[in-house]
C-alpha cells in the first residue's frame, strides 16, 4: 500500500538526533490469584495512536501506517474544538503536539486552566474553532526517546473524528479487511463544565457510520465511568473502561466524592459493577503483569481472571519497545531509546490470557502475536 501522505526528505531524516530518555515509574498490582487463559482465537493488536513509534500521533499518517503494519484496531484519542468538532490529539493542550507556539496570531491564547483538578498552562482546543486549528501542524510530543519522527513535524494536520473514520473506511475497501477504530474520549467531565459535552457527537458519528451495534469493529474507551454509562444508554458500540496506573480514581468520581477508586475497582464487586456498563476491561498493563523489584516481569496477578468471570474482555495498554518501556530481562543493549525485544513481554501478558493490547508499534505487536499464536 503506497502512502497518501508527504513523507520527509532524506536530509530531514538524517537531522534528526537523539535527545535524553523519559522514564515510566511501576504500579503495585492486586492480589495473585490462579488466572485462566480465556481469550479470543486471535489476540487484537491495536495501533496505540497510530503507529507513534514511526509517525507523530494522531495524524492521519500515523493510522495509515499502523493498519499498512497489521493493526487490527486504530486508537483517536478525542477532544473537542471551541465549535464542538471531535478532533484526534492526546490532550486539549497541544504545545507539545502541535506547532502553536510558532503562530503569534495565537500567542494571546496561552493560559493556565485546571484540568481534572490539576493546572495546566498552553494552548487548549477548546479555544480554538477547528478552522484555526487546521492551520496548525502536528509535531512528535517525545523527541527525546523518538528523534527520527522529528523529521515529519510540520507536514500534517490535526484530524477530524469524522476523518479518521473515513480513512478507516477507504483502507478497509483498499485492503478488504476489517479495521477497528478505538475512540477514547478525554477529560469528559471537565469539557461537560465548559458545555462541550463529548458524548452526543460521538454517539452521532458512530451512528452516522454504521458504528452503534455490538458486533461492530469499534470500541469506546474512557477512564471515566458516568461517561461510559451515558454512551451505554446511546449505542450499543462496545465500551472498554480504562484503569490508571498512576493517580487515585477516575476523575469523574473524585468530582462527585463517591470514594471509587482504581484499587476498589478492581476488586470481585468492582469488576462485576463495571460489566454492567462495559464489555471490555482497559488496565495498564502492570496491573495485570506487574514488576519485580529489579523491573523484572513478576507473577500474573488475578485481574484477568475477574474480568472473563465477569463477561469482559481484557485490552491492556501499553506495548513500547524501547528498552526503557521493557522490563529488564526484554531489553537489548543499554541504550534506553533503542529497540529491545517486545515479543519477549507481549509473550507474557499474552500467557496471562490478555484478548488484547495498545502498541506504539504495530508491525513488532503483530509479529509478537503472531509468533506467540503459531506456538
Amino acid at each position: 500500500m503506497t502512502s497518501r501522505f508527504p513523507l520527509p526528505s532524506r536530509c530531514a531524516l538524517v537531522a534528526a538526533s537523539a535527545l535524553a530518555a523519559l522514564a515510566i515509574t511501576p504500579v503495585t498490582a492486586p492480589a495473585d490469584a490462579a488466572r485462566p487463559v480465556e481469550q479470543v482465537d486471535d489476540p487484537l493488536v491495536l495501533g496505540h495512536r497510530g503507529a507513534s513509534a514511526y509517525r507523530p500521533e494522531h495524524t492521519l499518517a500515523a493510522y495509515e501506517l499502523a493498519v499498512a503494519q497489521g493493526a487490527d484496531y486504530v486508537e483517536p484519542d478525542l477532544v473537542p474544538t471551541k465549535d464542538g468538532v471531535l478532533v484526534a490529539r492526546h490532550e486539549n493542550e497541544i504545545s507539545g503536539t502541535t506547532d502553536v507556539e510558532q503562530h503569534p496570531e495565537f500567542a494571546d491564547r496561552r493560559t493556565t486552566k485546571t484540568i481534572d483538578g490539576r493546572p495546566v498552562t498552553g494552548w487548549f482546543t477548546e479555544d480554538f474553532t477547528l478552522a484555526e486549528l487546521k492551520t496548525l501542524r502536528a509535531e512528535e510530543r517525545i523527541p527525546a526517546v523518538r528523534p527520527g519522527n522529528t523529521a515529519y513535524n510540520g507536514l500534517y494536520e490535526v484530524p477530524t473524528l469524522e476523518e479518521v473514520i473515513g480513512l478507516v473506511e477507504e483502507l478497509e475497501a483498499e485492503t478488504g479487511r476489517e479495521i477497528g477504530i478505538a475512540p477514547e474520549t478525554k477529560h469528559p467531565t471537565y469539557f461537560d463544565s465548559i458545555g462541550l459535552s463529548m458524548e452526543e457527537p460521538l454517539a452521532e458519528a458512530l451512528e452516522a457510520h454504521d458504528l452503534d451495534d455490538a458486533d461492530d469493529a469499534a470500541v469506546v474507551q474512557s477512564f471515566e465511568i458516568s461517561n461510559l454509562q451515558d454512551l451505554d444508554a446511546m449505542v450499543d458500540t462496545p465500551l472498554a473502561q480504562l484503569l490508571d496506573g498512576s493517580g487515585t480514581a477516575p476523575y469523574d468520581q473524585v468530582a462527585a466524592g463517591t470514594g471509587v477508586t482504581y484499587d476498589s475497582m478492581l476488586t470481585k464487586k468492582g469488576v462485576k459493577e463495571i460489566a454492567r456498563y462495559a464489555d471490555w476491561l482497559a488496565p495498564y498493563k502492570l496491573w495485570v503483569v506487574p514488576r519485580t523489584a529489579a523491573n523484572e516481569l513478576g507473577t500474573p496477578s488475578n485481574v484477568v481472571g475477574l474480568a472473563h468471570r465477569a463477561g469482559l474482555s481484557v485490552v491492556v495498554w501499553t506495548m513500547r519497545a524501547e528498552n526503557q518501556y521493557l522490563p529488564v530481562e526484554c531489553r537489548v543493549g543499554t541504550d534506553p531509546n533503542a529497540i529491545g525485544d517486545l515479543g519477549c513481554e507481549v509473550s507474557a501478558y499474552l500467557d496471562a490470557g490478555v484478548d488484547a493490547f495498545f502498541t506504539d508499534h504495530p508491525d513488532l505487536g503483530v509479529a509478537a502475536r503472531d509468533a506467540w499464536t503459531a506456538g
